[in-house]
């Protein structure tokens, strides 16, 4: 099948592209190469991606019209994985237009070109962010969105309403993907994960914010993406829902579903979990919550399971230590 990937050299982008490259399917990459982190750690990642025969790739802003409609024409793919976007929750607080250009704007282009070609199923990265100040848990792809807590929540929340319009004006069958903490090897420097271990290996304090006390539902990437290669190949149809939990749209072939573990790991184990991968002790300074982060997080992944059926669950402990090898490898330390 060939597959259009926005964000391509991006952390999930490149693992999504990878898996499908390996599968033997035709990618051709999108990106806008920018430099909220380390545009080294991009274009290495998009070095490996080149080593494949079926990847194409090209560099292009997700906002900028003519680019998009280019890439679609030129690429035909059968399913779109949108996972370009500003990432980071309190960046948002620092650059709010940004976001709103490449999760809002950059997403109706798409949305806007793919109406002029025939696309079987668009995949689109969302997060658990769009949950807000629910205190219900875990979070139900059915609970209410109506109280984001950082610019980042707010834009992706748009996202996912207008792609559901466009999905019920142009029967473009959509899934929204709500991610939930992804970890893993080839990460961005602005995660938890990446500066704890940079941290501890140069010797400095860690910052724990929280006072150490949140809880995350922490994804590993390589069952994300197992995940979203599932999910791929099950576009929703209209009048077709899998059963009573499904999230299916009354009036468009759209649906929501989190893509998570269901399970919560508390901020000292996942930092014991560092600690051991790297046998360095952790010196913390221990703060208090950061505008717009939430106490805790916790996926519903019954549907989940349902479109994809078993679901790989990595322990935080092995996870860590997969994304601590890549790091020194990577950084030869």
């Amino acid at each position: 099948m060939k597959y259009l990937v926005t964000g391509a050299a991006g952390f999930i982008g490149y693992h999504v592209s990878a898996a499908l490259l390996e599968a033997g399917h035709d990618v051709h990459g999108i990106d806008g190469m920018t430099d909220y982190y380390d545009p080294q750690l991009k274009r290495d990642r998009l070095a490996r991606l080149s080593d494949y025969p079926r990847f194409e790739f090209t560099q292009g802003r997700i906002e900028d019209e003519a680019t998009v409609e280019q890439v679609l024409s030129r690429s035909k793919p059968a399913v779109i994985f949108h996972l370009a976007a500003q990432a980071g929750v309190r960046y948002s607080l620092e650059a709010p237009l940004e976001y709103v250009r490449s999760n809002v704007i950059g997403t109706t282009v798409l949305a806007e070109a793919v109406r002029a070609h025939a696309v079987e199923h668009l995949v689109f990265a969302s997060t658990s962010s769009v949950y807000g100040g629910n205190v219900e848990f875990p979070f139900s792809e059915g609970d209410g969105t109506d109280y984001p807590q950082s610019i980042y929540a707010a834009t992706k929340r748009s996202g996912e309403a207008i792609l559901h319009s466009y999905s019920h004006l142009f029967s473009i069958p959509t899934t929204a993907v709500r991610f939930f903490t992804v970890y893993g090897p080839w990460g961005r420097p602005d995660m938890a994960l990446f500066k704890f271990v940079q941290r501890v290996l140069e010797g400095n304090p860690i910052e724990v914010y929280g006072d150490g006390l949140p809880q995350r539902d922490f994804t590993f990437i390589n069952d994300l993406v197992e995940s979203l290669l599932a999910i791929a190949v099950r576009p929703p149809r209209l009048g077709e829902p899998v059963g009573q939990i499904d999230t299916l749209s009354p009036v468009a072939p759209f649906r929501i579903v989190n893509a998570g573990r269901g399970q919560i790991v508390g901020l000292g184990r996942f930092i014991r979990a560092v600690e051991a991968a790297l046998r360095l002790p952790a010196e913390k300074v221990m703060l208090p919550m950061q505008p717009g982060d939430v106490m805790r997080t916790e996926a519903d992944t019954r549907l989940l399971a349902a479109l994809t059926g078993t679901l790989s669950a990595t322990p935080i402990e092995h996870g860590v230590v997969d994304f601590v090898n890549w790091y020194r490898a990577y950084y030869d330390v």
